[in-house]
């Protein structure tokens, strides 16, 4: 059979065009695969995690109400009682708010500590000494950072409980020495968020306040600071929130004496220290185990409530 050239060119043009065309289908098809795999993978990631929140939740809930629903403590008596007393076989008695002031009274002297400590270093950086305030501060924050927290135990042990002996008598054991030694803990929390905060408002609003002829301290505290606020107060919680649930370090420091402390130098404990204390000693399904999950579960709410006072201080400042 006789092909004409032209009808011989066309026809391997036609064939061009149909590989040419499978090509870019298969590639449309290799790619829409490799597409749909990556979103099944990162689906069941984030439901991974979703699940694992969900399933810790319930099972510390579960656990935590026992104490309530099976051995019969009262919920009122159990977060208002002062006597912790489970020893005794026949008044025993499971009163847990010594712990739970001992764990706001440190959180909160924590905050008091690390937050002027931790923005005003973040100032430093960002305002002050903007070309080697953070090459020299940066070091040291993240050496803080990576320092384990029985470090900080034997420091605050070593060193601060001494100190608060000699300066203010007692044993030096007590809520102030832990407040320091976790103050000290979540110090580069505050202050590399902080940092952040501060570097997130527009630089607009700096030369703007110059040009009415304010000087840089005026425009850090009238311009700046305000501006930051919300994001500075969300740093500040965050770092509520770790110390909050610190054990270790305020372990070693605190006396962990299951008494109501009248003052600040006193020997005292926290829900945490509480916890780790007393849960390697008690059987599964006991009345004490029972009461050490209750903890754990006001620990859980006290998270929760945390992530609630973020988000809300988060939201404020994306709307300011």
């Amino acid at each position: 059979m006789i092909v004409k050239n032209g009808e011989s060119s066309l026809d391997h043009k036609t064939v061009n065009r149909r590989l040419i065309k499978e090509n870019v289908s298969y590639r449309t098809f290799l790619s829409r695969n490799s597409e749909n795999r990556g979103k099944i993978l990162i689906f069941i990631c984030a439901s991974l995690i979703m699940a694992a929140t969900m399933s810790i939740t319930l099972f510390l809930t579960l656990q935590g109400i026992r104490s309530f629903t099976v051995d019969g403590l009262n919920p009122i008596k159990f977060l208002t009682g002062i006597h912790w007393n489970p020893e005794s076989h026949q008044h025993a008695s499971y009163g847990a708010l010594p712990f739970i002031f001992g764990s706001f009274t440190v959180t909160i002297l924590a905050a008091l500590i690390a937050a002027p400590i931790g923005i005003g270093s973040a100032l430093f950086m960002t305002e002050i000494a903007k070309t080697w305030g953070q090459k020299m501060l940066q070091p040291v924050i993240e050496i803080l950072v990576g320092i384990p927290s029985v470090v900080y135990g034997l420091i605050g042990l070593s060193v601060i409980v001494p100190f608060i002996r000699s300066q203010f008598g007692g044993l030096g054991f007590g809520m102030l020495a832990a407040a320091i030694v976790v103050g000290i803990m979540i110090l580069p929390t505050v202050a590399s968020l902080a940092a952040d905060a501060i570097k997130s408002v527009p630089d607009e609003w700096r030369q703007a306040s110059y040009a009415l002829g304010a000087t840089k301290w005026q425009t850090i505290y009238k311009v700046v600071i305000p501006a930051a606020l919300p994001s500075l107060l969300t740093a500040v919680v965050l770092g509520m929130a770790r110390a909050f649930g610190e054990a270790l370090a305020v372990q070693m420091v605190i006396g962990n004496a299951k008494v109501l402390p009248h003052s600040l130098i006193e020997p005292a404990a926290t829900l945490t220290t509480m916890i780790t204390l007393s849960m390697g000693h008690t059987t599964d399904g006991s009345v004490l185990n029972d009461a050490l999950w209750s903890l754990g579960l006001i620990l859980l709410i006290m998270t929760y409530i945390f992530i609630i006072l973020i988000r809300f201080l988060s939201k404020r400042g994306r709307l300011s």
